[in-house]
């Protein structure tokens, strides 16, 4: 339905639907499929604008660069237990996808701590190098962390982020981002000495992510997707074993097992004794 968009409740640029297609950022959605790879389509969608075979490989690789994480993961562990409890897909999605954030998944907070500040090196006029120095000792003064640095796992080298960076640079989408990201990190391990700490794949992902124009909200959308078939294997999964309504074992909870007086304690607190509410 066309309406006139000075007096619309809603403007979308995304995507029109007529009688018979539906357009997506203006592309008959029957003329992509088969064309296009369902990268190249996220990106247009998420973007607005056709991406490059480079461009498209790019963001193909990271959508497969999480996928899963086993039960490492506090999202997958949350879905399944849900699921245990209300044995749907949605509901096990929908839990996952309520885990994620600044401890997990979640490119957003290193997104936004590349752009904005790689956008305060181009202010100060000073080389990378020299900036990245004076930038992380600041940044240590006031005890501020990096998003996207270190791994529980990897040490050194997380070698996804590795991968990703050569996938970069072989499909041309390296690029200052990814410089001032590894700069920062250089910066980094020699102030602290912990040469150890690499940069994360979330890191990495944010670092590539921007280079192609994602904002940090958008970043964190790929990573959800890039997730989400690994949840879906899964919730599948748990379903399957038809174990109903998981609790945590004894064996890795500890409970406190003192026991205390309640009409004792009514009492000190200024309840008149025997009294029901």
């Amino acid at each position: 339905m066309n309406t006139d968009a000075t007096s619309a409740y809603w403007t979308t640029d995304v995507s029109d639907v007529e009688k018979s297609a539906v357009y997506v950022r203006g592309y008959n959605v029957n003329d992509l499929m088969g064309r296009l790879p369902f990268a190249a389509t996220t990106y247009l969608l998420v973007r607005g604008v056709m991406p490059t075979p480079g461009q498209t490989r790019m963001v193909d690789a990271l959508l497969n660069s999480i996928l899963d994480y086993s039960l490492y993961k506090p999202g997958t562990v949350a879905a399944r237990y849900c699921v245990s409890a209300n044995p749907n897909m949605q509901a096990g999605l929908a839990t996952a996808v309520l885990s994620v954030g600044e401890y997990t998944l979640a490119p957003e907070d290193a997104g936004r701590f590349i752009i904005e500040s790689h956008a305060a090196l181009k202010k100060s006029g000073q080389d990378t190098e020299t900036y990245a120095k004076t930038f992380v000792a600041q940044l240590r003064a006031s005890r501020k962390r990096v998003p996207g640095f270190g791994h529980p796992n990897f040490k050194f080298v997380d070698p996804r982020s590795q991968k990703l960076k050569e996938i970069a640079q072989r499909e041309g989408v390296w690029g200052e981002y990814g410089e001032w990201y590894e700069a920062v990190h250089r910066a980094f391990c020699a102030s602290t000495g912990k040469s150890d700490i690499p940069i994360n794949d979330v890191g990495m992902a944010a670092a590539l992510l921007a280079q192609l124009g994602f904002t940090p909200q958008e970043m964190t959308g790929i990573a959800l997707m890039s997730s989400l078939p690994g949840v879906i294997a899964h919730i599948s999964e748990e379903l399957a074993t038809n174990i109903r309504i998981r609790v945590i074992p004894d064996s890795t909870a500890s409970y406190p097992r003192h026991r205390r007086n309640l009409d004792a304690d009514l009492a000190a607190a200024g309840w008149p004794a025997s009294q029901d509410c």
